[in-house]
């Protein structure tokens, strides 16, 4: 009886590392999707704005290139903790 609810247990286990794994890896799709997705908005807005204001280029894409930044070190903090999570 012992030996069965031993099993058990390893089963749950096993399936619960399996699916932080699965969690995980969409986690770190979901976090490069949404950098993608925000370093285009911001990118396209970035143009809109310049072609509306020319004379301030020089604002609008210092503006840009620090927001774009940012949103990556958010990405690569979301992946690095599913990487974590994977081998953790």
């Amino acid at each position: 009886m012992l030996n069965v609810l031993l099993e058990a247990a390893a089963d749950v286990a096993s399936n619960a590392a399996l699916m932080a794994k699965l969690g995980a890896g969409i986690g770190a799709g979901l976090a490069v999707i949404g950098a993608g997705i925000g370093i285009g908005r911001i990118g396209g807005s970035a143009m809109d704005a310049i072609a509306r204001q020319p004379e301030a280029v020089k604002n609008i894409s210092s503006n840009m290139i620090i927001s774009a930044a940012l949103i990556e070190g958010i990405a690569f903090f979301a992946l690095i903790a599913a990487f974590m999570i994977v081998l953790g």
